[in-house]
């Protein structure tokens, strides 16, 4: 059984023991419980539900782990002959989710 959920505006497509990255809050503790409400769709041997826009009654339940931080990513922009450079970095926070269940 497969499934597609949305997750703040990302579709991930899943099944029972993949590892997902989510942009979750920060607030979650390893092994909390974390519920997708949004199935666009759900698949089982030849038979595909599809949601308009979600599938009713449907949802895919998932295990937090821990909070992690993805690489380093650095910008860097300036205007020749101006004196301007700009040199700022970021680093993305998300959440693996290990899916346990899909229900529909």
């Amino acid at each position: 059984m497969y499934a597609v959920i949305s997750d703040r505006n990302r579709q991930h497509s899943v099944r029972t023991g993949d590892v997902i990255l989510c942009d979750l809050a920060r607030d979650l503790d390893p092994g909390s419980p974390v519920t997708f409400d949004q199935v666009l769709l759900i698949g089982d041997e030849g038979e595909t539900r599809v949601g308009r826009p979600f599938v009713e009654g449907a949802s895919v339940t998932g295990e937090a782990l821990a909070l992690h931080k993805d690489r380093k990513l650095v910008t860097f922009r300036f205007k020749r002959r101006k004196n301007v450079r700009v040199k700022r970095g970021h680093r993305q926070s998300y959440t693996p989710v290990r899916i346990t269940e899909i229900k529909g």
